[in-house]
């Protein structure tokens, strides 16, 4: 089983993801997306600066929540994707439909 841990900085607004987004994790995180896209307003911010990986069922999970939060009239943004999830975004072309931010930015 793998490590993984889920902070709700501002709930509704900003979840911060650590360790591993994968299969193990998956019903958990879906969750905790689904009940910050209904309990809050505004975009609901992803910060992935901590996550470690992500694999498919991840990335099923982020697109999920994704399209959740567009019916609720929100907008999912990941923030400080680390560039190994950030590679997996591009060749899986999910950087042209998942919204990304830095917070330097």
């Amino acid at each position: 089983m793998s490590e993984f841990a889920l902070e709700r900085v501002e709930p509704g607004q900003v979840i911060n993801l650590t360790g591993r987004l994968d299969v193990h994790a998956a019903a958990d995180v879906r969750l905790a997306l689904a009940d910050a896209v209904d309990s809050g307003s505004g975009d609901l911010v992803i910060d992935l600066a901590s996550l470690d990986a992500v694999d498919a069922t991840g990335l099923g999970v982020l697109v999920g929540a994704h399209r959740k939060a567009g019916r609720a009239g929100r907008t999912l943004v990941l923030r400080d994707v680390p560039p190994p999830v950030g590679r997996l975004l591009f060749l899986t072309r999910l950087d042209r439909v998942l919204r990304t931010s830095s917070s330097a930015a």
